[in-house]
């Protein structure tokens, strides 16, 4: 993460106060303690004025695989985002070219002496990881370029969104190492379905974007050197959504998802939609509409 920008380092970057809260309310981190392992150079945030940040898991020499390190880095980052103001859309991304190798072969080899309790414990970090990242408030995208194998498939999964540029590869190959995707399944069941987890958890078999997106773990291919492209598009239509309405529509579709239809769910959303018209945005949406005019919140 970076230091949190001076007066002066405002100044000169001739910023205006209203981007200069966007810069504060990402760059500093609502996370009281850095976890012990996290590292800040294996993952880099990035944003821009309008609400958009990058977060970016940076072991291009390892292929982005995961380490103890690195898990708790991108728990650390998607845990500030929880807090982070106006931000719409969180792209993830790896460096080098590829999205993410799964665990790394020294960490698996060191878990492989662990206990059984030391197993369950390190483990907690990724399913914390991956449960910090499900809930970020805001549009979440993985762009997946390269690989994406095991927990790396699996932040594709937790994700709300997720694209592949063609000649990705992607797979859940856990069985074939006498394991299973044990922490990823809740993200990957709701992303493809039970049958279609079975199937790909039970055959660890390796497979192309193109079946990636008949199977629903993504959902466009993009074609070679079109991902900014892509980027910006998503990006140029989410500038008139007002910030705070995305993230309590995506804590409603978490909530309410696969619930029974009943009086007790009819009055919770009912509250929702009450709560949300006296709120200040929906006040000033609402009345922007009505003057034929922008609300306050778009760019």
């Amino acid at each position: 993460m970076t230091d949190k920008p001076t007066e002066a380092d405002l100044n000169a970057l001739d910023v205006t106060d209203a981007e200069a809260a966007e810069i504060n309310s990402i760059a500093q981190p609502l996370v009281p303690d850095a976890a012990p392992d996290a590292n800040d150079d294996l993952v880099q945030i990035d944003s821009t004025a309008d609400g958009v940040v990058f977060v970016t898991i940076n072991r291009p020499e390892k292929k982005n695989a995961f380490d103890a390190a690195t898990i708790a880095a991108l728990h650390e980052a998607f845990e500030t985002l929880h807090g982070a103001d106006r931000v719409r859309a969180v792209f993830i991304r790896g460096a080098g070219g590829a999205f993410s190798a799964g665990a790394d072969l020294n960490w698996m080899r060191d878990a492989a002496g662990w206990s059984e309790s030391d197993n369950r414990d390190d483990a907690l970090g990724l399913a914390r990881m991956l449960k910090a990242l499900h809930d970020v408030p805001a549009l979440t995208v993985a762009v997946v370029e390269g690989n994406a194998v095991g927990g790396g498939a699996g932040i594709v999964a937790a994700c709300d969104m997720a694209v592949a540029v063609e000649g990705a590869r992607f797979a859940f190959s856990e069985v074939k190492l006498g394991l299973i995707p044990a922490t990823i399944a809740p993200y990957v069941i709701e992303a493809v379905g039970a049958r279609r987890a079975r199937q790909l958890f039970l055959t660890g078999n390796a497979f192309d974007a193109d079946y990636a997106a008949h199977a629903g773990l993504i959902d466009l291919v993009l074609p070679e050197g079109s991902v900014d492209e892509f980027i910006g598009m998503l990006s140029d239509s989410l500038t008139g959504n007002a910030p705070g309405a995305m993230g309590d529509a995506k804590r409603l579709v978490n909530d309410i998802a696969y619930h029974k239809i009943d009086t007790g769910l009819l009055d919770e959303t009912a509250k929702r939609i009450a709560r949300a018209r006296v709120s200040e945005e929906g006040r000033e949406g609402v009345a922007a509409f009505l003057e034929k005019r922008k609300a306050s919140w778009t760019v």
